[in-house]
């Protein structure tokens, strides 16, 4: 494996003009984004060798480089899922390739149900930890020597960027809640005993990413910021039925304001 993330390191490097440290992998509330980053240049996934390609609607598939202000960035427009049929080596192959290519900073964002009773559809939510609900794990196998053999989670995200990302919210005035994201397989919503069971383990919200690309990404020496947009209600009492549509359509709503925030806080971090 380790052959096939540097032979693809290598393909994406002979390609690059720029050298970023920061990465984005633009999920749901952050598609816009790309239409903020300057000095555009972009590779297909399809060209990419060993590089999935996503299957999902409202995902795009290509690696987009250039500058969002004045800082060089790399980002993933569009993820590959578990529920895709990838292995989780699959699902978090290109954040390995980013340590190869030098990566030091990875934001990533998700749509997610929210099933703390404070939420509210639209809300956006700082991860501030997470529970792995995956049936296979991402480090499972032969350690790569990226990391140690059993990684330190006690920090899975950056508590500095998450009290400079409550600042940038502060000051442009944006609510944002915290909570504990639990990444789960999907692709089913949740049902309402799924819900309960999630909350009774200490999650505030749930969805179907973002897990895996972390726990691989500090198993990499990547320091990482996260954030959900609120796309549905998994509170007792608040519980409708909800469809992939409603979710975009409220991840829409709350995009302006994590690409606000997201943008400053990239700006802003040091490297």
């Amino acid at each position: 494996m380790l052959a096939k993330i540097q032979e693809t390191a290598s393909f994406i490097r002979e390609h690059m003009h720029t050298s970023p440290e920061t990465a984005i992998i633009l999920g749901t509330g952050l598609g816009s984004l790309v239409n903020e980053i300057t000095d555009k240049y972009e590779i297909k996934y399809e060209n990419i060798p060993h590089f999935p390609v996503s299957t999902v609607e409202g995902h795009s598939g290509k690696l987009i480089f250039g500058k969002l202000g004045d800082k060089d960035i790399m980002a993933m427009q569009g993820r590959f899922h578990f529920y895709e049929g990838y292995s989780m080596k699959e699902v978090t192959f290109p954040v390995r390739v980013m340590r190869e290519l030098g990566i030091k900073t990875l934001f990533v964002s998700n749509a997610a149900g929210g099933m703390n009773p404070d939420f509210e559809i639209g809300d956006l939510m700082i991860i501030t930890d997470h529970i792995n609900h995956f049936p296979e794990h991402p480090l499972r196998g032969r350690n790569i020597d990226y990391g140690p053999r059993f990684p330190d989670m006690s920090e899975a995200y950056s508590r500095s960027l998450i009290a400079k990302a409550k600042e940038i919210a502060a000051e442009k005035g944006i609510r944002v809640v915290e909570g504990v994201y639990v990444g789960v397989s999907g692709p089913t919503f949740e049902t309402p005993a799924e819900y309960k069971l999630y909350r009774i383990f200490g999650g505030d919200a749930v969805g179907m990413s973002t897990v895996p690309e972390v726990i691989v990404a500090k198993h990499c020496g990547i320091r990482v910021f996260g954030m959900s947009v609120i796309t549905d209600l998994g509170v007792e009492g608040k519980i409708v039925e909800v469809t992939h549509e409603e979710v975009q359509a409220a991840a829409d709503k709350a995009q302006p304001f994590m690409t606000e925030i997201m943008r400053e806080l990239i700006n802003r971090a040091e490297s």
